[in-house]
């Protein structure tokens, strides 16, 4: 899903006694797993489906789990389900169920094998929280991870319960909902009615039924061992015009998993369903995957190159899931990094291989640092593998699945290539059809290439991101780098131990060649040094190409050294790493009112700007400074509170000044960039299209928008539109455009959308209070509709000035708004709580003004379990 046994490695670094908060009862804990009591071979599910009363008959086929030695009871998951009838094998059972779930007592479970039917009654049409089976605009649909399918049937919820699914849906109006599908293959069908059987055994979470009036998009696909594929995307009529991309992406994700892992899809069908009310990204239930329609749909006029890229990766993420999660499952939800971190990198490799693998990597360590870094440094720190949850859909984090992923591309960093490739290839074999843990992945590694990962298996277990500083020196042709890591406390793990970090690095000469050949470093100990003799001058060097370890770097360096870096060094990671330090290091400069920076900046960028050989997706990252709130937390690195205001008048200030050290070259690069061809959404036009829309904005703070209007006007495609738009409302001069905007697209949900967001995200701080109190008096504003609250709700606690002001507005805005979605949505409520997760890096009235807000959302009668967690824990920082 794009977006949970205890051993002395999952233990290392912990400190339970650092954390004074008492338990929650409601913990689950790690170490407090066992084995399911009994072995659940088969489930036959009949849905006979109504808005306010779908019945579902449900028939388990269970044994006793020989593991599970010493539990006598049957325990079933269940919530919100109106039981009518339980039998066991064939004789009724007179049994209350409790607000979680029904429990059989062991006196009436026979030794062997038994069949267990149940027939319960839910409500699709009330269930607003989009978990179970729910309905979209009349369409009938499911999401059952992490713990959805309780809320559907009684039954073992957990992930290391596997059995195989035979799926019977019925539907009183067929002329409604022509189309009736679930997991697996299609095995008979009917006027309302079709029956689908997967052969694969899987858990609860992967579950999917979709029923409503569908079309498809289909396309054939054959197997590298020659096996017919009917691949199909489902949508709602009018919307098949835009689902070409999302098919070609997902022909070529099939590809490349059996080129680049040898992994073959196992289904007869491959399904896919678009669906406007979801509150993640997309699902991989087995052979069904259910997606938020904003990663599905895309045509050159409706989607940007952004929006295309990510349905390219979402699509491929999803598909990857097939092997990675899907075939080998977790075995707990504290197991959830294995899944996706693992499935996370494999997207990251496809999109690499399908775009650019540098442009790719700088992208995703922007994200890394802009979500995780951000989460590890505040009181929503956690272990990859954490110890303890609360309410397990909270732990869909950056944590889990882009430092999962980290941890991946480390561990083939270490063993090498062929070595990652012989160990995955075990992996596979050895654990197909099971539920893993992240030992079993460890231990696959440990056979495969002889390496002991106890040290590496910290990295799991200890939240934090290490801190890696650099001290260098040079005598007689000896250069040497001594690395001495710490990783800061985090809530509860006070004491860190040292973990095993990959370091890659180049040496350069004084004329930009390499001085050795590149190497990685291992480095194992809280403090090592490395040797380099022979030289026949200083080197610079070149550390983390390629950010090869999840941490932050600290090493004294000059703006010269880092001019020179970003000029001439062979790993574009560290020539974007070098000039984003830069502008880092001029920006908080410039907030903190120290010295004028800008003009050695300029100095050093303005040549790669202009350097036309240079990739123009390169040259368009190089040129993005750094957001409000990486500023703010290198400030706070500086034990200085970050004034929001300031930062926000700092990076005005200094794209004002590029615009005008530019200005002479702004039109001819904005012109080399035109191309008069028809739109494709690959990457070389996407690096086009995102330079020139840079390169449009600077030009707009010198000619008051002139040339975005036109633009604007002119536009064919929206990566061009949006382009525009951006440029005109960053100089406040786009009302026009915006309501030509509205009057185009108000019938198009997902564009839509990004009117809400890019007016907030574009707005002078001072308004964005006041504007999003007005756009959510708007008729098209959806409170039910994840997409929507979070295209405006997102957008206000990612504006940093704004909704940081010192009158608290921001933060009061967003309490009021959580407080009446958490009934509704309890999920989505408890993710965008987590704007307030950085309270402890500001002012003492602005940290006031926050808690205040917390401690209000936490004292409200009949809060979430989802939302009370988030608050709780972050008020507890303080």
């Amino acid at each position: 899903m794009t977006a949970d046994h205890s051993s002395p490695a999952a233990n290392a670094g912990s400190d339970p006694a650092a954390d004074p908060r008492p338990a929650d009862p409601r913990t689950v804990w790690l170490s407090d797993y066992r084995p399911f009591s009994h072995l659940l071979d088969r489930v036959e599910l009949t849905f006979r489906l109504a808005p306010r009363r779908t019945k579902v008959a449900a028939r388990l086929h269970l044994r006793p789990n020989p593991a599970a030695r010493g539990q006598h009871v049957l325990r079933l998951d269940g919530e919100d389900l109106r039981l009518i009838s339980l039998k066991l094998d064939g004789t009724v059972l007179d049994l209350t169920p409790d607000e979680t779930g029904l429990t059989i007592p062991g006196d009436l479970l026979p030794n062997g094998p038994f069949t267990l039917e149940t027939l319960v009654e839910i409500d699709p049409a009330d269930n607003t929280a989009l978990e179970g089976l729910y309905m979209s605009n009349g369409m009938y649909c499911t999401q059952c991870e992490a713990q959805g399918f309780r809320k559907i049937t009684f039954c073992p919820d957990r992930p290391d319960v596997m059995a195989r699914f035979h799926v019977r849906v019925e539907a009183d109006a067929a002329a409604d909902l022509p189309v009736l599908l679930s997991n697996g293959n299609p095995v008979a069908a009917g006027a309302g009615w079709a029956e689908w059987d997967d052969p694969w055994p899987k858990p609860t979470y992967l579950f999917a039924l979709v029923a409503g009036d569908l079309v498809a998009h289909r396309a054939p696909f054959t197997t590298k061992s020659g096996r017919s594929v009917d691949l199909a995307i489902w949508v709602r009529p009018g919307d098949q015009d835009r689902c070409a991309w999302a098919m070609d992406s997902l022909i070529r994700s099939m590809q490349w998993d059996e080129k680049v892992y040898g992994r073959e899809y196992d289904l007869d069908t491959f399904n896919i369903v678009a669906v406007d009310d979801f509150n993640m990204g997309a699902m991989e239930n087995k052979g069904l995957n259910i997606f938020n329609s904003k990663f599905v749909l895309a045509s050159p006029e409706t989607a940007t190159d952004d929006d295309f890229a990510r349905i390219e990766a979402i699509i491929a993420h999803e598909y990857f899931h097939n092997w990675t999660g899907n075939r080998i499952t977790c075995r707990d939800w504290f197991q959830l990094c294995l899944k996706e971190g693992l499935t996370v990198f494999r997207d990251q490799q496809f999109s690499g291989d399908m775009r650019s693998h540098a442009v790719k990597r700088i992208e995703d360590v922007a994200l890394l640092r802009a979500r995780q870094f951000r989460e590890d440094q505040g009181p929503l720190a956690h272990p990859v593998r954490p110890e303890s949850f609360v309410e397990i859909n909270n732990f869909y984090t950056a944590t889990v699945y882009e430092k999962g992923a980290e941890l991946i591309r480390m561990l083939k960093v270490l063993v090498g290539d062929a070595a990652y490739a012989g160990a995955i290839d075990l992996y596979f074999s050895r654990h197909d059809g099971e539920a893993a843990t992240i030992e079993d992945w460890l231990k696959v590694f440990e056979d495969a290439t002889g390496r002991d990962l106890s040290r590496f298996a910290r990295w799991y277990s200890e939240a934090g991101t290490p801190r890696l500083n650099l001290t260098e020196t040079w005598e007689n042709g000896r250069y040497s780098l001594t690395f001495r890591q710490h990783t800061p406390a985090t809530p509860g793990q006070r004491h860190k131990s040292p973990k095993v970090i990959p370091i890659a690095i180049g040496l350069l000469n004084a004329d930009g060649s390499e001085a050795i050949p590149p190497q990685v470093l291992e480095m194992t100990e809280a403090q090592q040094s490395f040797h380099f003799d022979g030289l026949a001058a200083r080197p610079v060097p070149s550390i983390l190409r390629g950010f090869s370890a999840p941490v932050v770097l600290e090493r004294i360096a000059t703006a010269e050294e880092r001019a020179f870096l970003l000029a001439h060094d062979s790993d574009l990671f560290n020539r974007y790493e070098s000039g984003r330090a830069l502008a880092r290091e001029m920006l908080t400069g410039l907030a903190r009112g120290q010295g004028d920076l800008l003009a050695g900046w300029i100095a050093a960028l303005a040549p790669v700007i202009r350097d036309q050989a240079l990739d123009p997706a390169f040259r368009a990252l190089v040129l993005r400074l750094p957001g409000e709130d990486d500023i703010a937390q290198a400030l706070h690195d500086q034990g200085v509170p970050p004034d929001p205001d300031r930062v926000h008048a700092a990076r005005k200030e200094a794209g004002l000044a590029l615009a005008r050290a530019l200005a002479p070259d702004l039109d001819a690069l904005i012109a080399a960039l035109h191309d008069s061809g028809p739109f494709a959404p690959d990457a070389a036009g996407a690096g086009r299209r995102a330079l020139s829309n840079a390169l449009l904005a600077l030009l707009s703070r010198l000619d008051g928008g002139e040339a975005a209007r036109a633009a604007f006007k002119d536009a064919n495609n929206m990566t061009a539109t949006t382009g525009a738009l951006v440029a005109l409302l960053d100089i406040g001069g786009a009302e026009p455009e915006l309501a030509q905007f509205a009057s185009r697209w108000a019938g198009d949900r997902n564009v839509m959308d990004k009117w809400f967001m890019l007016q907030i995200a574009c707005a002078a701080p001072a308004r964005v209070a006041g504007l999003v109190a007005d756009l959510t008096r708007r008729p098209d504003f959806d409170l039910k509709n994840p997409n929507r609250f979070r295209a405006v709700f997102g957008a206000l606690s990612a504006h940093h000035a704004g909704f940081h002001r010192a009158d608290g507005s921001g933060y009061r805005l967003l309490a009021d708004w959580l407080l009446q979605l958490d009934p509704l949505n309890p999920q989505t409520a408890a993710r965008l709580s987590t704007a307030f997760e950085t309270w402890p890096r500001y002012d003492e009235a602005r940290q006031h003004l926050i808690r205040t807000e917390l401690s209000r959302i936490l004292d409200a009668p009949g809060l979430s379990r989802d939302l009370s967690e988030m608050a709780g824990r972050m008020l507890a920082a303080g």
